[in-house]
């Protein structure tokens, strides 16, 4: 059985384009909530914003990775 070597310049754009995924999301979801003074910059609200949608890219990321099978 042969162990499948993974390509680590495939793995690092990978996470790259997750990153970028997850902070156009939480931008998205954020300017909203912002604006209309739902909460403040810097508040917990919106580290909760970043830290829900970071939670949902990590398990995308993860779910994709194995049907992609980089």
């Amino acid at each position: 059985m042969e162990e499948k070597k993974s390509n680590p310049i495939k793995a690092t754009l990978y996470i790259s384009v997750w990153v970028i995924i997850w902070g156009t999301l939480g931008s998205l979801i954020d300017y909203p909530l912002y604006k209309n003074k739902i909460y403040l910059e810097g508040s917990i609200y919106q580290y909760l914003t970043f830290t829900v949608t970071a939670m949902i890219s990590i398990i995308s990321a993860k779910f994709f990775y194995k049907k992609f099978k980089l």
